[in-house]
């Protein structure tokens, strides 16, 4: 049988907006747990990566599918989730800023052990998942799935969160010489990282909407259900390792 999972909003405040984020866990595990941040692509905090958080709760963490936008802002047009995206990234400072406020809004949770943290990011999630262990924010363990590689925050001193990246081979966003430069640099920097590369595969591999998306915006979007597979399983490995 199922874990009974339990979803509840949390909200939070920066200087500038509201964000609104959404905890996901099994109300009868009466320990604290690691929590594991769902970090969104560049649509929002759709549906998609609330049952991402769900899927982590049932691995027994407690899953926080995050806001990077403010008032749990989704869209379904490539356009405005374009524009909402590069207006996030102007403000490099204030995003990183968002980010460290859902770290502490989620290490306050009762349900959270406040010393293991995980996370999980996708598309724009996975990259900006990455532009933070790059900056120096810990992780106790990071997976970002079809992370585009262009824009990345710089490395800045000692990059200490284990990371495994997973890419798809035919991903134009994510070109294998570029996942393989980032991953060089953060190993040089100090951290342990794994690259998982998918022959055939392209952008948005693990999201099942992302074939109506290609088919609706013209974009190099596609499911592959193996990959969504394979990595979520090496993610669970990769976590029970670092986080337990």
């Amino acid at each position: 049988m199922a874990a009974e999972i339990k979803t509840e909003e949390l909200e939070y405040r920066s200087d500038d907006r509201t964000l609104r984020g959404l905890v996901a866990f099994n109300p009868h595990v009466k320990v604290p747990r690691p929590a594991v941040l769902v970090v969104p692509e560049f649509w929002g905090r759709t549906a998609y990566m609330e049952k991402r958080a769900r899927d982590m709760a049932e691995a027994g963490y407690v899953g926080f599918a995050i806001d990077l936008y403010g008032d749990g802002r989704v869209t379904e047009d490539a356009g405005e989730a374009t524009e909402l995206m590069n207006a996030a990234l102007s403000d490099f400072e204030a995003l990183k800023t968002r980010y460290r406020l859902a770290i502490e809004a989620i290490k306050r949770h009762d349900a959270v052990d406040a010393e293991s943290l995980g996370a999980i990011g996708y598309c724009f999630g996975g990259s900006v998942g990455l532009s933070m262990a790059r900056q120096g924010i810990h992780h106790d363990a990071l997976a970002t799935f079809h992370a585009g590689t262009s824009g990345l925050a710089p490395i800045a001193g000692v990059v200490d969160t284990p990371t495994w990246i997973f890419s798809g081979a035919d991903d134009p966003m994510a070109p294998v010489d570029q996942v393989e430069r980032i991953a060089a640099e953060m190993r040089e920097a100090g951290a342990w990282v794994e690259v998982t590369v998918y022959p055939g595969v392209s952008h948005a591999f693990t999201n099942p909407g992302a074939d109506d998306k290609a088919q609706k915006f013209d974009l190099p979007l596609s499911y592959d259900a193996q990959a969504d597979r394979d990595s979520f399983e090496k993610t669970l490995a990769f976590f029970r390792d670092r986080l337990g």
